[in-house]
């Protein structure tokens, strides 16, 4: 009884978590197609708005990080259950991308400028 209550526990604790400060505040994002958008993260949400101003607001958790040879991956659990990785392959995280479940692209993010995946890639 004493494990599942821990378990319990330690779930509760798991998906209650806010977002790294690594990831919050302003990003500039690029979908596979090009089109722009602003993706903005504070602890317990984060908007996306298009070129035409059009604004979507998700809630989210923190579900995971994962760190292997100096490259960051955070996985955050959206409130109606998808989940998505923003993973940065650079040290410094100021680019990065934000994946899906399967690992498929969606943006592109940096806090400066506009950036594709390619571009993205040759700063490697």
């Amino acid at each position: 009884m004493k494990k599942i209550i821990l378990l319990l526990l330690v779930l509760f604790i798991i998906s209650s978590c806010e977002g790294s400060d690594s990831y919050q505040g302003k990003w500039k994002a690029v979908d596979p197609k090009g089109n722009k958008f602003e993706i903005i993260f504070s602890p317990t949400v984060f908007i996306i708005k298009d070129t035409t101003g059009k604004i979507d607001k998700y809630k989210y958790t923190q579900n995971s990080i994962k760190s292997e040879n100096s490259i960051e991956t955070y996985g955050v659990l959206l409130e109606d259950g998808r989940g998505y990785q923003i993973h940065f392959p650079l040290k410094d995280e100021s680019v990065g991308l934000i994946l899906d479940e399967n690992e498929v692209q969606m943006y592109t993010i940096s806090r400066k400028a506009y950036t594709t995946y390619e571009e993205l890639y040759k700063l490697n």
